[in-house]
């Protein structure tokens, strides 16, 4: 999956889920300058901290990254 489109896929469910950024970086225990870069899809995502985000905003792995199974 590209990073530009990760980063939409990470933005709309963060705002799906009611969180600003400063909110889901604090969950996350990143800093909101790591999570905006993700969302502007200018920083490379760990898949560490992509499962991270995808299970505090209560979404599966898959349709985070909209991997098909």
């Amino acid at each position: 999956m590209e990073n530009d489109q990760l980063a939409q896929r990470v933005r709309a469910f963060r705002k799906l889920k009611g969180h600003t950024q400063q909110e889901l970086a604090k969950l996350l225990g990143v800093s909101v300058a790591v999570l905006g870069s993700l969302e502007r899809g200018t920083r490379k995502v760990d898949p560490k901290l992509l499962a991270s985000i995808a299970e505090t905003l209560g979404v599966s792995y898959e349709e985070l990254t909209d991997i098909k199974s």
